[in-house]
């Protein structure tokens, strides 16, 4: 199962101005590209941690989670303990920077992860 998870910096940083998040989700899952896709306004925020390590818990069935955000080693990062504590293989993970895109770019750019990961 492949899914997609969207941070959108709480949806007011002007780098996530010029795309519509739900135009995206929809493109992707209507192409049947992802399984599953959900959005959260801040990862880096502690209740992110909260939402990912929840997210996927018992994530087994996840053989790829791409997360389109910020930077990608910031992802790694930030997300290390969350992982670690659900138990989740960190290299499932795939960020993917969608900052300063408009939807075209970050749909093409998603598409481009999920076929290379």
């Amino acid at each position: 199962m492949k899914g997609l998870l969207l941070c959108v910096c709480q949806g007011t940083c002007p780098s996530f101005q010029n795309m519509n998040i739900f135009e995206i989700a929809n493109t992707l899952r209507r192409e049947g590209l992802i399984d599953f896709v959900a959005i959260h306004p801040q990862l880096c925020a502690d209740d992110g941690d909260n939402f990912l390590s929840t997210f996927v818990k018992d994530g087994d069935s996840i053989e790829k989670l791409v997360i389109a955000g910020c930077d990608p080693k910031m992802q790694a990062k930030m997300f290390r303990d969350a992982f670690e504590k659900a138990g989740f293989d960190r290299t499932r993970h795939v960020g993917v920077d969608i900052r300063n895109m408009n939807t075209e770019e970050a749909i093409s750019t998603i598409k481009k992860a999920l076929s290379e990961n």
